[in-house]
Formats: C-alpha cells, structure tokens, sequence
C-alpha cells in the first residue's frame, strides 16, 4: 500500500495556497489521476494501490465522483490566484486504471478539461494491464479525449511476469496495441529489467517482442527491491535472488542498442522515443519542474514551488471530501538549496541535459573530471549543457552527487 507519506507542515482544510505562493501563468500546467484500484498485489510494488479486500468501506463506483469533488476544489483553490490556466498535460496512473469502466474515466476526464481547457496539443495518457484493453474501451477512452496508451507490458517472458505477480497473458499486449491503434491512440509500451532468475536472452525476448509491436515510446526500468515489498521479504529470506547489478547494467545497454537500431531514441535515462513528438510531456513536465495538481489518494501535487500529498488511503480520501474537506495531509516549501539539488537530480537525466550555469562550486570543477571518465558528453558541455553519456547514465547517482558535492 506504497510508503509512508512524507514529514510536512499540516494542510488547510481548505486546501488554500500561502498567500506568497506566486502562480505564473508562464509555467505549464498538468494534471495526474491516481486510480488506486488493483486486482492483485504485484509482488515489486510499493505504490499505493489497493485490492478489493483492503478497500475497508471504500467503492470503486464512487471513485470518479470523488475526484470530480476534488477537481473542484482545485478550481476554486487556484481560481484565487487568478485565471485558470489550460492542462497541458494529463496523465491517468495507479493502480490499474483501466479497472474502473470507460465511462468513469470519460467523466473524470471531462471534469479536468471542462474545468481547465486544454490546448490543441494536450497529451492525454491512461496507463492499462494489457487484459483490460478491449477494442469498445480504447474507442470510448479515445471519444473522451485520450490520446495516448501506456501499456503494462513489463516482460513477454512467462517466468518472469510470475517472479513478478504480474498476472497478464502475454498475448494479450499485441491485442491491447492492436486495439489502441484501431481508435487512433499512440502507444507506448512499459518494460522492466533485471527480475530474479531474468536472463539476458529473455530480456532480449522481451525488448524483441516489444520492438515488433512498433509502439511510438518504450519506458525500461530497472527492477527496485523496494523495502516491505513480498519480494524484498522473499530476497531477504533466501527464496529468489536479489537483482544483479552488473546484469542490470548489460541488460540497460542492450537495450540501448536494440532500441537504437529500431529507430528509438533515449530522452530520459530509462525512456526511449521514436521522435521528439512521442516524447511523454507528463513525465518531462516533472523532470523540468512544472506545475501539476495530482487527484487521487496519496497523489502529490506541485504549484509555484510547494508541493503538497492527499492522505493515503481511499476510505480517508473518500470521506474528507464528503465533508466538503481537502484531502491534503501535508505539505512543503523547499527551500532554495534543495530546488536546485532536485533540479540537477531530474535535469540531468534528460537528453536535454542541464546547464552548466546551474552547476556551482565543487559540482562546477567536478565537470571536467567527469568529461575524462566518460560520463558527461563533452561536446555539449562546451555548448553550455551537462548531457550524459550512456555511461554516464549508468552511472547517474554518481554523477548527481559529484555536480552537487
């Protein structure tokens, strides 16, 4: 049921802004929808989502009421500060949100774009198990406005999607890209790397079977062992082995080339793209600091420098907002020191790379050393920005930590 929420200062109940909180309305504005709601517990996960036992008097069929209730909340809150600004982006995460019917979506959907506008260009994405995508819920999510499908691929090897409690038939991710191509959606395929008793041939597999699918942007993570996951107890007592680090590392770099070969290429350390277009704007909205409100039990929001979370579970969620309540739990102002460490931390996982100028002190003198070892590209710290190389982007962490030592 995901970690703990952070340490903060307490939420008005109203959910108002600081009064010095300035809203411009130069910087782009997202939207993320949390739904919460998943069949079973995969065994990695440390999201907070929740199966139907562990709801405790919490429905699934009140749930997109709920968020309208916090949408407008959110209208009033930053109507105060002036006009509302149209989304740029929305992003529908969980959980599994393809459980809920595609006319709750539709309608929380609706709530978001009526409330807000939207642009021409606003990218509209519904992350999906791949055995909830029928052709009538693409065409319905596609008639409400979603343009985009991310795709809970995560392996097309059987043994590993059951290391990983994944419950999906494999097959079942060409029929969900079929069908999200027959309503027009662009596609993108979710993967994951590294899982106990994983080879490099079946991540091979893998990347082979999603490159033949041609979606428009493949995301390749890392397998986390995150503490109080069934698998972090299951490594911890000796039952599967913990991921292998150098393993990892080959299977990143493969692929690296596979992907590359296809035609994707890297814009963030762990997402590839078959051209700028295809980009995830949600995700760079987050890496580049934007504003966004998130919706939804446990989702954190970001406006003009504060940031703040909704409690966590849905029962709590669902009952604040009968009272006419926020469901913030808490919230924060970080101060200037910590923006920029957070600023190098996600900028510098972007192709897009972070400017020198950013850089100050020891991080500044540290750039050249790190040129030398290959982790930062030197022809585009001569053009003014930090861009890593893939090496470098193996080694992110310890990039970060030397540009902010």
């Amino acid at each position: 049921m995901g970690a703990a929420l952070p340490l903060g200062d307490p939420a008005p109940a109203d959910g108002a802004l600081p009064d010095d909180i300035v809203v411009s309305d130069a910087t782009p504005f997202g939207v993320y929808l949390h739904v919460p709601f998943c069949r079973v517990r995969c065994g990695y996960c440390d999201f907070n989502t929740y199966t139907a036992t562990e709801l405790r008097g919490a429905r699934q069929d009140a749930y997109a009421d709920e968020v309208l209730r916090e949408i407008a909340i959110s209208a009033r809150v930053l109507g105060e500060r002036g006009a509302l600004r149209p989304v740029s982006t929305v992003f529908f995460g969980g959980g599994t949100p393809t459980l809920l019917p595609g006319d709750d979506l539709a309608r929380m959907l609706a709530g978001v774009l009526d409330t807000f506008g939207a642009t021409d260009a606003s990218e509209i994405t519904v992350e999906a198990n791949p055995d909830t995508v029928t052709p009538h819920l693409a065409a319905r999510l596609r008639a409400a406005g979603v343009t985009r499908l991310s795709i809970g691929m995560q392996s097309a090897v059987p043994h590993v999607l059951a290391t990983l409690d994944r419950t999906h038939d494999p097959a079942n991710v060409a029929t969900a890209v079929h069908a999200a191509r027959g309503a027009g959606l662009a596609v993108s395929l979710d993967l994951i790397y590294g899982a106990p008793g994983e080879s490099l041939d079946d991540w091979r597999h893998s990347l082979d079977t999603a490159i033949a699918l041609e979606p428009d942007h493949v995301s390749a993570y890392a397998l986390i062992i995150e503490e109080g996951t069934k698998l972090e107890r299951q490594i911890r007592r000796g039952e599967v082995m913990a991921p292998d680090d150098d393993l990892q590392a080959d299977m990143y770099e493969l692929a690296d080339d596979l992907l590359s070969a296809a035609g994707f290429a890297w814009y963030e350390v762990s997402n590839w793209a078959r051209d700028a277009s295809q980009r995830s704007r949600h995700n760079l909205a987050y890496w580049r600091g934007h504003d966004w409100w998130g919706y939804g039990p446990g989702a954190h929001s970001h406006v003009g420098g504060l940031r703040w979370w909704n409690v966590k579970h849905p029962a709590a969620y669902a009952q604040r907002l009968a009272l006419g309540r926020s469901p913030a739990a808490g919230r924060e102002r970080p101060d200037e020191a910590a923006r920029r460490l957070e600023s190098v931390l996600l900028r510098s996982r972007i192709s897009d790379g972070l400017p020198v100028s950013e850089v100050t002190g020891e991080g500044r003198r540290a750039v050249a050393a790190l040129i030398a070892d290959g982790l930062i590209d030197g022809a585009a710290a001569v053009r003014g920005r930090v861009v890593l190389t893939r090496q470098g982007r193996l080694l992110a962490d310890a990039v970060v930590r030397a540009l902010t030592a």
